[in-house]
């Protein structure tokens, strides 16, 4: 068994996760799973009407940075604009966290995937362009 070095947002993000659940009238949802090491991660936005990211909240199944990044994201979204929360990687979502282990990178990508499609699915539920 490998031994990791994670930052203290890492173990902070992991310990106490931060906006955990469904966010209340989510108007946009994503769900996004690694086949690789069936990490999986939902999240779900409330966005108001003129664009802004009023909630973030998120569920993680799969290893600590998988949990931190889910948690992490959803700090990192709230009060953003759509074309902010679409500016956001999975590397912004790694260097908020302290930086990671190289060998666990691969596992804040779902972070990045999860907004992505939680977007896409906003704007095609409401039929707007980016």
């Amino acid at each position: 068994m490998a031994a990791f070095e994670y930052s203290a947002a890492v173990l902070d993000h992991y310990e106490r996760p931060r906006n955990v659940g469904e966010a209340t009238r989510a108007n946009a949802h994503a769900e996004v799973r690694s086949d690789t090491h069936g990490d999986r991660l939902t999240l779900s936005l409330r966005i108001t009407p003129d664009g802004i990211v009023e909630e973030a909240r998120f569920r993680a199944y799969g290893c600590v940075v998988a949990i931190a990044a889910g948690s992490m994201l959803t700090e990192m979204l709230r009060g953003r604009t759509l074309a902010a929360a679409a500016g956001i990687t999975d590397i912004d979502v790694a260097r908020a966290l302290g930086g990671l282990p190289a060998t666990k990178l691969r596992c804040s990508v779902l972070a990045g995937e999860a907004i992505v499609r939680a977007l896409e699915a906003f704007h095609t539920q409401e039929g707007v362009g980016r």
